[in-house]
């Protein structure tokens, strides 16, 4: 690592953007390695992308394109004001395997990107058991989103009824959260005649009065297809916006999802920024993870972060896969 990438990625981590477009264009300007100009032009081009300057991006590109002979990387706005004034784009949450307690943290996750983005799909295409802790995890998720009226697709809810279906029985007074799960479930699909038999099986097994059949508003067709990213919440850890400071709670929680696995992936697609002392807590962190011999992968990295981890040492400890 060169000294201008190291202090572009100290000052950026700082918060002094045009200091650090100073200090890559300065460097630019002298380097003439090919490999270190790759890397300048790289950590250039993703801090215009964070600071939301298009017009800059796409001139520089010009010349990137030029000088490389390669497509340049695609323009995205990535700066605060683009999620704060674009228009919201649904962000699709992919469930699979069983569905435990296990998946506490991540619900909380699923649940903040609903209400940040005032729409949610969920995919269940690929959940294959769903046992009763994890059934009252999605049933409070989907009805805590509902209440706060919050656009809402369930793809694959047929499937999931299926599922839940063979874990239920007429008359036998056992697995209620599950009943209701089913019950709210149906709601997302067209079978309200099959939700009418359930509701009268579950008033007679249970001697209380069941839900009402309310199918909720879903997104839109537009709004899913600008879907354009997907959590895998039993598998993957996310980190966004900016992360200051010494004690960041989202920084604490990577260990205890860490627990049960051995491969730990970080999505920090949505990471704009780190200073440098939480850029310090993730290096104990991940530090600890890799002498219990668990491998940390950290996705999506854009340059500017990905140079300041490297300050870090984080690269010694951990894999950092650059974001496209």
């Amino acid at each position: 690592m060169t000294a201008s990438v190291e202090e572009a990625a100290i000052v950026y981590a700082n918060g002094c953007y045009d200091e650090a477009r100073g200090v890559l264009e300065q460097a630019l300007a002298t380097t003439t390695t090919a490999d270190a100009r790759y890397a300048l032009w790289g950590m250039l081009l993703d801090l215009f992308r964070l600071t939301g300057q298009k017009e800059r991006f796409e001139s520089r590109s010009l010349i990137y394109a030029t000088e490389f002979e390669r497509s340049p990387p695609a323009w995205h706005d990535l700066s605060p004001q683009a999620t704060r004034t674009g228009e919201a784009k649904v962000q699709t949450v992919n469930l699979s395997g069983t569905l435990s307690g296990q998946a506490a943290a991540q619900f909380v996750q699923l649940i903040q990107i609903g209400m940040r983005n005032g729409a949610l799909r969920i995919d269940l295409t690929r959940l294959r058991g769903v046992d009763n802790a994890g059934a009252e995890l999605l049933l409070r998720a989907v009805r805590g989103l509902r209440k706060a009226r919050i656009k809402l697709s369930l793809v694959g809810a047929g499937h999931l009824a299926s599922v839940l279906g063979g874990q239920v029985a007429n008359g036998r007074r056992e697995n209620q959260t599950t009943w209701l799960l089913l019950l709210e479930v149906l709601q997302y699909t067209d079978q309200q005649e099959r939700f009418e038999e359930l509701a009268v099986e579950y008033a007679m097994t249970f001697e209380e009065s069941p839900p009402s059949w309310e199918p909720p508003p879903a997104a839109t067709a537009s709004q899913i297809d600008a879907a354009v990213l997907a959590v895998e919440m039993t598998d993957i850890y996310v980190l966004e916006g900016e992360i200051l400071g010494p004690n960041t709670e989202a920084l604490r929680k990577i260990t205890a999802f860490a627990a049960s696995r051995n491969k730990v992936e970080v999505d920090c697609s949505r990471l704009r920024r780190m200073d440098f002392v939480s850029a310090g807590t993730l290096f104990n962190i991940v530090s600890q993870l890799h002498t219990q011999g668990r491998l940390v992968v950290l996705k999506g990295v854009n340059s500017m972060v990905a140079a300041l981890m490297q300050v870090m040492g984080l690269h010694q400890v951990a894999r950092i896969e650059l974001r496209d």
